[in-house]
């Protein structure tokens, strides 16, 4: 167990917190006597992000249709109309 001082506490704490981070406990000492016993939270496991699924969106949207050249032109310069006033 490591030892500080309430002024490392209050001057040094990105010190202290990498003690935390690599699982110590710290007993603050103010005057030289013990004060608080300090540790870290245990880690919580990360948070999974479910990704949405854009193929099986598109797939759900348009299904296997794909597209001709001129199809394709053709939807750009429509959405681009408005763009162009």
């Amino acid at each position: 167990m490591k030892t500080a001082s309430v002024r490392d506490l209050r001057n040094n704490f990105a010190k202290l917190e990498a003690w935390l981070e690599e699982g110590e406990q710290i007993q603050i000492e103010k005057r030289g006597k013990p004060f608080a016993l300090l540790t870290a939270l245990s880690a919580s496991p990360p948070k999974v992000i479910q990704m949405p699924d854009f193929a099986a969106r598109q797939k759900a949207l348009w299904g296997d249709r794909i597209f001709s050249e001129a199809e394709v032109a053709e939807m750009r310069a429509y959405e681009l109309e408005g763009e162009e006033g």
